[in-house]
């Protein structure tokens, strides 16, 4: 469902909110609706507290049609976040590129303009598959994947060729700010990226919630939970600044009983 979103932590450890669905998910004003390609069931639609599965509607208790209510309730509160740190990922992923296109390539007008139409196509792909009101996961892969593939081999060839121009043309300034490449990019992207961190963490927040909800649910299908999604925080190591020392990490996620 989401990609995992990555999260403000102490110095010696990063924390990533890892989210995952089967379904695919669609609001409107009425209803709540999960859908999949597979797996039983294979639609969903939550629609004020009742709750309709494949080609019916199914028996609640009180508990669950209060449960199914807030899941509903929470995931229309939840959308318009994903949807905004989505899109803010993408405008600090293309600030880096747009970053070194500037300061490498050996036509920087030329490669600048293939990272603008490679934007904005991406921004297309975007509204179709990620919307305060829609979440299709396998449409923003395919789409950011396609963009990346357009747009990778340009922007390589363009650095390189600048690299070796400035290499034989003695153009020691160039090749300087190429060996400060990393601090460069990080100077120009850290303030947005620790924003993002923080709104990010807020929408783990959100969704481990929503998990919750889903994990309480007493309804059964065929015997079974729906398990609509999935969240959990896991620990990775850390990635040091250019100013911190590396320390020894933990990668062993939280602990969490399904």
């Amino acid at each position: 469902m989401l990609a995992p979103a990555a999260l403000a932590g102490a110095a010696e450890v990063d924390l990533h909110c890892d989210i995952d669905s089967d379904y695919d998910l669609t609001l409107n004003q009425r209803s709540l609706i999960l859908t999949r390609a597979s797996g039983t069931p294979r639609a969903l639609v939550m629609r004020q507290g009742r709750l309709f599965v494949d080609d019916e509607w199914v028996q609640l208790g009180a508990a669950d049609r209060e449960r199914i209510s807030r899941f509903e309730r929470d995931m229309r509160a939840t959308m318009p976040l994903a949807q905004a740190i989505g899109a803010e990922a993408v405008d600090i992923a293309f600030a880096a590129l747009g970053e070194v296109a500037t300061g490498f390539s050996s036509d920087p007008r030329s490669t600048r303009a293939t990272l603008d139409q490679a934007r904005r196509e991406l921004d297309a792909r975007l509204s179709r598959s990620v919307s305060a009101n829609r979440f299709d996961d396998e449409a923003l892969g395919r789409g950011i994947g396609e963009a990346v593939r357009d747009v990778l081999p340009t922007l390589l060839g363009d650095i390189v060729g600048g690299a070796l121009a400035a290499a034989f043309g003695g153009d020691t300034q160039r090749l300087r700010r190429l060996e400060n490449l990393d601090a460069r990019i990080e100077d120009a992207i850290q303030p947005r990226a620790r924003a993002l961190k923080v709104r990010a963490q807020d929408l783990c927040r959100r969704m481990r919630a929503l998990d919750r909800i889903d994990d309480d649910l007493e309804y059964r299908h065929q015997g079974r939970k729906l398990d609509l999604l999935e969240a959990r925080v896991v620990e990775r190591p850390a990635t040091p600044h250019r100013e911190d020392t590396p320390r020894a990490g933990t990668d062993s996620p939280e602990p969490r009983p399904r």
